[in-house]
Parts: C-alpha cells; sequence; structure tokens
C-alpha cells in the first residue's frame, strides 16, 4: 500500500502543477478558463485519493505526529509531495527492513 501512495502523491503533485502552472495562468492571463473546471476536478479527485491512501498507508506503522503533519501539508502545496517523496522512500526502505 505504501508504494500505491507514493504514486498516488506524485498524481497529486502533477495535478497542482497542472492546475497551478497551466490551467489558471490561461484563465487570468489569457482570458481562456475552459480548462480550469476540468484540471481542478482532477485535482480535487487525486487529493481526495492522497488523503485517503495516505491514512491507508500510514496508519499503524509508526509514524510520528510530526511526520503525519509533513505528509499532509506536502499536499498543499506545489512541489510538496515531490519534496515529500525521499522522506516516504527512506520510511518505505525502513518497513521493509523492519518486516523482513
Amino acid at each position: 500500500m505504501f508504494k500505491i501512495f507514493r504514486i498516488i502523491a506524485l498524481i497529486e503533485g502533477v495535478t497542482t502543477l497542472a492546475l497551478f502552472l497551466v490551467a489558471m495562468p490561461l484563465k487570468y492571463w489569457f482570458d481562456t478558463p475552459g480548462l480550469v473546471p476540468p484540471v481542478g476536478m482532477i485535482h480535487g479527485w487525486a487529493f481526495i485519493a492522497y488523503i485517503v491512501a495516505m491514512i491507508a498507508a500510514l496508519w499503524g506503522k509508526g509514524f510520528t505526529p510530526l511526520e503525519w503533519a509533513r505528509t499532509t501539508i506536502a499536499s498543499f502545496f506545489p512541489f510538496g509531495t515531490f519534496l515529500n517523496d525521499p522522506f516516504l522512500k527512506r520510511k518505505q526502505a525502513e518497513l521493509e527492513l523492519a518486516s523482513a
């Protein structure tokens, strides 16, 4: 489940960037708002999937409150999920090592 969560996190990050760097500039700079609703909806679903997958993947794995907060906050900022991925990769390796 942890690997799936990391993939969902990257998808959420890509949709955030698509919304902020493509759809919204088209709307506000070029008066072309057509991409905002579909990209926004895709991003919304990706965000919900991120939160659900985060709870499923991290629950009971020994994450501290600070690590939960870090992973949650990462989804609110552009590039946040990308910057948080090395941390998740390390935690995934630790969990796999502990279970082996």
